[in-house]
């Protein structure tokens, strides 16, 4: 009898070897992974776009969370987290930048709170993004710094429902520095809201503010002991009564001296800001037309501290030995109404008017007496209200562009306006040019009308003073503009620029920083190159600048040529797992007569002459030197790493520049970072 058996193709179960308990075992695996591909395939199906994570601006732009990895994220990975073309920092993370490109023009109407130098992390209300995520959106970034400390900036973005959507953020900074009482301290705190009705009539933005950047002050790097004998650079002024031959002694940057370690300033700020609109006509799906009325309140405080425990020649006699403190607030109070109309044959045109009131200064009346004996009073608080006006039309059609705004204070103690007009055509995304004009008439910062310090020197009154033979009056400037794009080519902006009463810091005979208001004109050219060549797998980014200073070069100092140049390798790796990113940015600028810097004012002046002499004599440097940055950096999935060799010139040499009169700038330094984002 033969025996007989039956097969049954295709049955997976009974083509598994083993026994009973392994065959249930393996079914159940398979059950599982098939569940779990349906799961990731259901994610993947309901998965929002990232087109849906949107950033709103202050001007109401709207973009989207960019992950991928170009070379302009490698710029805009640093301490400020946007590019700081023009900007050469002064040596530690979190200091102040001594600005190779200056800004001229802003639209503004009141003084500008001082401690300029402490601002170039300051967020402002115009820096502020809200967003519009479908789900929760987190970013992280993170960076190394010099000696002990790190850089965090952390974001979640959430909505409660599609009309409202939330976000917190947080950016802290802490870095000792290589030199002595060099740290950096900052925290940057925010917080948002973005909330729309039903209907979209009514919307909301809205956010809170909380800043507080604390830097020690060294006044620089030491010269008492400066001698001919020794190196050029750094290592001349440093001096220190020691020969050339010691150099050594100068590898080890915190025992370096410097002019003190017992001051530090303090920049705070809060601000709580609401823009507010109701559509009394709502565009629709047959009409674009709408008609909104808002309102936009921004309530802002800020002090500035400088202390220091003794009191230091550098900056003259005071009235304290010890334990002196400077502090100075600004309370802004403003309110704008304004009423738009939106029609798509018109264009939009808006309409506003605005009251604030201002409260800056100190909380004591200073009395002095001259040498002849004067009894000079400077006081204590530059106040008021100030009632203005103003308009604004955009109109895009067909590729032409065409934009006016303007503002001007009609009533209170100061004066003050500004007006933007400019034309443009896009003939398609590749190609354009536009044209643009701008005049802005402002009062000098307050620091400049009114100053008090328990140094002697460092007090004034510039504004209402009667005492005065020359109170400061309105920086006027105007400016026009010409912008061509070409893309894949390059594109070139240009500017020419007038300064009327250009208003600055500088020393006097006797050392001591003071301001002062330049009687003539300055004019300025700017020419702008920006170009990004794609070869393939190699990439050439190329920034340069040129700028001509032809009337006022004596209080106007720029350096005639920056650029910025990377040639980079890029392409996929793993199977496209991972996006490399490697190569070498050099950066470059001319030799020319740089700013200083004042801890006292946290501010940057213009060197006098004797102080140019001085500098020159003793072979500082500042530009005519290149710098060289080697990167290697990275993408896997949404997260971006970047490792850096920050002037790794410098480490085969002795650093021999300056970024500022007795500011050395960066040695040699490898750091890394990534940012990370992450979509739940």
């Amino acid at each position: 009898m033969g025996a007989i058996s039956f097969a049954q193709e295709g049955n997976e179960e009974e083509e598994i070897e083993g026994s009973t308990s392994e065959k249930q075992t393996a079914r159940e695996r398979k059950g599982l992974g098939e569940r779990r591909d349906a799961a990731k395939k259901e994610e993947e199906q309901e998965k929002p776009p990232i087109s849906d994570y949107k950033i709103i601006t202050f001007e109401n732009d709207t973009t989207f969370v960019d992950t991928t990895l170009t070379i302009q994220k490698d710029y805009n990975f640093n301490y400020l987290r946007k590019d700081d073309f023009g900007l050469m920092p002064l040596n530690n993370v979190g200091q102040a930048y001594n600005s190779l490109v200056k800004t001229e023009e802003a639209d503004h109407m009141l003084p500008l709170f001082g401690a300029r130098a402490r601002h170039f992390n300051f967020i402002e209300a115009e820096d502020v993004t809200y967003y519009h995520v479908p789900t929760p959106l987190t970013e992280l970034y993170f960076k190394t710094t010099f000696e002990q400390g790190q850089q965090l900036d952390a974001l979640i973005a959430i909505n409660t429902s599609p009309r409202l959507n939330l976000s917190i953020a947080y950016k802290g900074v802490r870095s000792l520095g290589k030199y002595q009482h060099a740290l950096a301290s900052t925290g940057n705190f925010r917080s948002t809201a973005n909330y729309s009705t039903k209907n979209e009539r009514y919307k909301v933005r809205t956010h809170f503010v909380a800043q507080d950047l604390l830097n020690e002050e060294y006044g620089g790097l030491s010269a008492t002991s400066s001698t001919t004998s020794a190196s050029s650079g750094v290592e001349e002024y440093l001096g220190l009564g020691q020969a050339a031959d010691n150099r050594d002694d100068f590898e080890d940057r915190s025992s370096i001296q410097v002019n003190f370690t017992d001051a530090e300033s303090t920049l705070l700020g809060k601000r709580f800001y609401l823009d507010h609109s109701y559509a009394i006509i709502k565009s629709t799906d047959s009409s674009d037309t709408s008609l909104s009325l808002g309102h936009v309140l921004d309530l802002t405080d800020k002090s500035f501290t400088f202390n220091q425990t003794t009191a230091n020649d550098l900056f003259g006699t005071s009235y304290e030995d010890s334990e002196l403190s400077n502090k100075v607030a600004l309370e802004d109070f403003s309110n704008k109404m304004y009423v738009a109309y939106t029609n798509p044959w018109i264009g939009t045109i808006s309409l506003h008017a605005s009251n604030s009131n201002y409260n800056y200064g100190y909380n004591t009346i200073l009395r002095q007496v001259d040498e002849e004996g004067n009894e000079i009073n400077i006081t204590n608080r530059i106040k008021g209200d100030a009632y203005a006006a103003g308009g604004s039309y955009v109109n895009n059609y067909k590729g032409f562009l065409l934009s006016v705004d303007g503002s001007a204070i009609l009533a209170g103690d100061i004066e003050g306006n500004y007006l933007n007009a400019g034309a443009g055509y896009d003939l398609n995304d590749k190609y354009g040019a536009s044209i643009s004009i701008h005049s802005n008439s402002v009062l000098p910062n307050y620091n400049f009308l009114l100053h008090q310090s328990d140094y002697v020197s460092y007090n004034w009154q510039n504004f209402n003073n009667e005492e005065a033979q020359n109170n400061f009056t309105n920086i006027e400037t105007q400016k026009i503009k010409l912008h061509l794009k070409a893309k894949n080519i390059a594109a070139i902006d240009a500017s020419y620029t007038t300064i009327k009463n250009h208003t600055y810091f500088t020393k006097s005979s006797d050392s001591i920083t003071t301001p002062l208001q330049y009687g003539e004109n300055v004019n300025l050219l700017k020419v702008k190159l920006s170009q990004n060549l794609d070869f393939g797998f190699i990439g050439l980014d190329n920034t340069i600048m040129y700028q001509n200073v032809s009337e006022g070069d004596e209080v106007y100092n720029v350096p005639e040529i920056v650029t910025r140049n990377s040639l980079y390798y890029k392409d996929y790796w793993f199977k496209s797992a991972l996006y490399l990113q490697t190569g070498v940015t050099f950066k470059y600028y001319s030799q020319y007569t740089a700013d200083g810097y004042d801890p006292v004012l946290s501010e940057f002046y213009v060197q006098s002459a004797e102080e140019q002499t001085y500098f020159e004599n003793n072979a500082q440097r500042f530009g005519g030197f290149p710098q060289f940055d080697i990167f290697f950096n990275a993408k896997i999935r949404q997260t971006r790493i970047y490792f850096k060799v920050e002037n790794f010139g410098e480490a085969f040499q002795q650093n021999t520049e300056f970024s500022a009169p007795g500011y050395a700038p960066r040695d040699a330094v490898i750091r890394f970072g990534l940012v990370w984002n992450f979509f739940l």
